[in-house]
């Protein structure tokens, strides 16, 4: 049991170093390209719309209308 509580002391330990405060002046360092979900929001815009004129689903996004693309 103490084996057990050790080992559990010791992940907790090295879990609390890892968080840390960002502030605000530091986030812009953080939002990296590359951690984005799509990598062209331009492209990502064009199949919503695409998708969403076609088949009359706007992906969970929400919005309005026919499926005849005259939104």
């Amino acid at each position: 049991m103490k084996l057990i509580n050790r080992s559990l002391l010791i992940v907790l330990m090295f879990s609390g170093v890892a968080c840390t405060e960002v502030m605000p002046r530091q986030r812009g360092n953080l939002a990296l390209s590359q951690m984005a979900f799509t990598t062209d929001a331009l492209e990502f815009g064009l199949r919503q719309h695409t998708s969403f004129s076609k088949e009359s689903a706007a992906g969970g996004y929400g919005g309005g209308g026919g499926g005849c693309g005259c939104n």
